[in-house]
């Protein structure tokens, strides 16, 4: 089981999360979404493909594009789809 936390409060927390360049993604359904705001930064990955960001924000913290999606991953990476990782000031741990 897997948790991911940011100023405090569970964001996400899964058994069924998936791997891919060392971050850890949760299902999205495993998200608590009222707490992510969709940004406008964008990255591309040369093996994933093109990443769409979000700012966590909790109370009145918030850490900016510290969680990121791939709506439509390269092949060889279509586990990851319709799942979120986070950086930065949000907490992923294992249980």
């Amino acid at each position: 089981m897997y948790k991911a936390i940011f100023n405090g409060q569970l964001i996400a927390q899964s058994d069924k999360v998936e791997r891919a360049s060392g971050y850890i993604y949760f299902p999205r359904q495993s998200v608590k979404m009222e707490f992510l705001i969709p940004s406008n930064y964008t990255s591309v990955c040369p093996f994933k493909g093109t990443a769409q960001y979000f700012h966590v924000k909790v109370g009145d913290k918030i850490a900016e594009n510290a969680a990121w999606h791939y709506p439509d991953p390269n092949p060889g990476y279509e586990n990851i789809k319709d799942h979120i990782a986070f950086w930065q000031d949000v907490k992923v741990e294992q249980l």
